[in-house]
């Protein structure tokens, strides 16, 4: 699809997206990043805004949000005009830690990196909507995974995801010098046109993948290693700036990371709707009508999780791939196969294998 059909249908779809896809809730400064490259290559600033529907001076103030919806619109415009490929690998390149305003200074102030890992999980509502975070640990590896709440087309998808995780690249290179042994990033969609050009100013980058993050694994014990840019006075004055932030954030916001939280299995399997809504201390109905207001489902969280918990079950190579099934709600092995296949590409035995 080209960039100019992907702006016709956003403007064709604009009325039917969730309420929250038109607040202001994104930081000026990523589309201004996208705005950036776009005048380096001889884009005229007013004519990319002009494009994207949006006055000329709304990207002008540093403080400033704009809604996803048009933070979406900004980037579909530098895309068109660009005809970049590879412009979220060159965005993210420009966002250091310092673009990222009271959370970048305190993940900069953290002692160690597994500290600033913390950090970024607690507070990554405060720089927008639209993508969730979630932290895998496991002894030797981790897997900061990016979820999309939704998708306005599969190219900003992709152009979106590819800045944000260059930007948590160079901050990973900043604050650990040595990594610890393996980096991946992992991408949807097909390898872009020109990606040669980048090769080799990443590390190895996986497209077409179910999942999307960054991949690290080796000696995690460096995570722990203190660092040379730790400053606690700094950093208790920037946390405090953080909880300011997020208490001004609508806590709205918070309810599908909220659910994907409580989505844990016990003895009787995953919560219902019911239980979900007592614990967070709504109705279901309250809660339904959230979760659709940000584009989402129950089920659809359910399957995230069950594919989230397959895989750590999948590590314990002592646990049956029957008894795996069965601690995920499948009673069928046949159906937990599928619903794996599905999920990966691959049978929960061959992923247990490649793993292994």
């Amino acid at each position: 699809m080209s960039a100019a059909s992907i702006l016709a249908q956003m403007t064709a779809k604009r009325d039917s997206l969730p309420g929250w896809v038109h607040q202001p809730s994104q930081a000026v400064t990523y589309p201004r990043a996208f705005m950036d490259v776009a005048q380096a290559r001889g884009v005229e600033r007013e004519a990319l805004l002009s494009l994207a529907g949006l006055p000329a001076r709304a990207l002008e103030d540093p403080s400033g949000k704009l809604s996803l919806f048009e933070v979406a619109q900004v980037v579909a415009a530098a895309h068109q005009l660009t005809g970049d490929e590879c412009l979220g690998f060159s965005t993210g390149d420009r966002m250091l830690l310092t673009a990222h305003g009271n959370l970048g200074y305190a993940l900069m102030c953290a002692p160690t990196v597994r500290e600033a890992i913390v950090i970024l999980e607690r507070y990554w509502h405060l720089r927008g909507r639209g993508v969730q975070l979630q932290v895998h640990s496991e002894e030797d590896a981790l897997f900061l995974e990016l979820s999309v709440e939704i998708s306005l087309s599969p190219t900003l998808t992709r152009l979106m995801l590819s800045s944000i995780l260059t930007s948590m690249l160079r901050g990973i290179e900043f604050l650990v010098p040595v990594l610890p042994g393996g980096l991946e990033m992992w991408l949807p969609g097909e390898r872009p046109e020109g990606f040669e050009t980048w090769q080799d100013r990443l590390p190895p980058v996986r497209f077409a993948q179910h999942r999307v993050g960054l991949s690290l694994w080796g000696d995690m014990a460096l995570l722990d290693q203190p660092l040379p840019t730790a400053n606690p006075e700094a950093l208790g004055s920037a946390l405090e700036q953080c909880e300011r932030e997020s208490m001004l954030t609508e806590r709205d916001d918070d309810i599908v990371r909220q659910v994907r939280a409580a989505l844990v299995p016990g003895s009787d399997g995953y919560p219902s709707p019911e239980q979900l809504a007592d614990t967070l201390h709504l109705t279901p109905r309250t809660l339904r009508r959230r979760l659709q207001e940000r584009g989402c489902h129950y089920q659809k969280l359910l399957e995230e999780a069950r594919l989230r918990d397959s895989r750590r079950l999948l590590q314990q190579k002592d646990l049956e791939i029957r008894r795996i099934g069965e601690m995920l709600g499948y009673l069928n092995p046949a159906n937990f196969t599928r619903a794996f296949k599905n999920w990966t590409g691959m049978t929960p035995r061959e992923w247990r294998q490649q793993q292994g």
